[in-house]
């Protein structure tokens, strides 16, 4: 069963309430997506981290009803 992207969007903004969020569903299935996650918590944390971090939020939906993630993340500009 596929995702649709305010599902994503839900999940990643109850782990991370300040973040921005920007989804794309790449091929219009609902199982192959691109998103951009802008948070204060990924400051000084390496990029493995912070992927770490967005797949947490997904609670197990990667490999299973979410297909394909390209993620995007970084700590808001100073």
């Amino acid at each position: 069963m596929a995702m649709d992207a305010r599902e994503i969007e839900t999940l990643i903004r109850s782990a991370l309430p300040d973040a921005r969020i920007e989804i794309r569903d790449l091929a219009g299935d609902g199982d192959h997506y691109a998103a951009v996650v802008i948070s204060e918590t990924f400051r000084g944390k390496s990029r493995v981290q912070q992927h770490q971090i967005v797949y947490e939020a997904l609670k197990g939906s990667m490999g299973g009803a979410l297909h394909a993630l390209a993620l995007q993340t970084a700590a808001p500009e100073a």
